[in-house]
This record gives structure tokens, sequence and C-alpha cells, in this order.
């Protein structure tokens, strides 16, 4: 999805109502600041308030993710085409995830090794950030997990 060009085709439909960035992010119990993000192509609405802002606006959401009013034969096409490029958002989002927590797992466990080799086994055990660090891993393997699972 073109972020710039649906913060634009925001800013043009909140004008159209005659609203300000302001009037329009107290309507939503935002900030300004949240709307004009938008509007300058640096975020989109959260999916929790994307419903409220295209009432307000009087648009779709179909219209708000193409970032453009539909034509009633182009509606099922770009709904199609919306649906399919947040699926590949969110696809990528889990992959994201999951590296990182791959990553930062790794990271742990070769600090926790360092500190056996280090200090010994018996000593690394005692220490306390060695336990933290073991819980957190654990944490970590359980998102990972939960992770997979959603895919």
């Amino acid at each position: 999805m073109d972020q710039e060009k649906i913060g634009k085709f925001i800013a043009s439909c909140r004008k159209k109502q005659k609203l300000t960035q302001e009037q329009l992010a107290e309507k939503l119990n935002i900030t300004y600041k949240a709307v004009s993000k938008w509007e300058t192509g640096k975020g989109l609405p959260d999916a929790s308030i994307m419903m409220d802002l295209c009432n307000i606006l009087e648009i779709t959401v179909n219209e708000l993710l193409s970032g453009e009013k539909l034509a009633s034969e182009q509606y099922i096409d770009k709904a199609d085409e919306n649906l399919v490029k947040l699926q590949k958002q969110k696809e990528y989002g889990i992959t994201s995830a999951k590296w990182t927590h791959i990553i930062t797992i790794l990271i742990l466990l070769i600090w926790n090794f360092i500190n056996v080799f280090k200090y010994g086994v018996q000593e690394a055990i005692g220490q306390p950030e060695f336990i933290v660090m073991d819980i957190i891993i654990f944490i970590y393997f359980v998102i990972y997990l939960s992770l997979l699972k959603n895919k």
C-alpha cells in the first residue's frame, strides 16, 4: 500500500468535510500528530479506528486502503488487491518477528555460554543475570513458538 497516496487521500477527504487535523483527531480520541503522520505518509491509521475514520470521512475502508474514491466496477478488484497486500504485510511482520526472536535467543545463549566458560559452571549458574537471561530466553522461545502457530 502506498502510504503517501493514502495520506493525501485522508487529507483531501478531511478537507472536504471541513475538518482540521485537530478536529478529526478529537473525534477519534487521538492526537493531531497522529493525523499529521498519516497525511504525510509516515504511518497508517490503526485498524481499531479505521471504521470510525471512514465514517467521519464518508469513505469505505477499501477506498481508504486504496487511497482513492472507487467506482463500483473497481471496487471488487481493489478489495481483492488490498486483501492480498494486507496479507503480505502480515506475513512480513510475522517473519520479521520470528527472526528477531531467533537472533535474541541466540545472542542470550551465546552470552550465557561465554559466562560459563569465563566463570565456570557453578559460579555462572549462581549469578542473578544468568538466571534472568534464562528466563528471558524461555519467554522469547515461547513467543517464537506462538508465532509459528499463528502463521
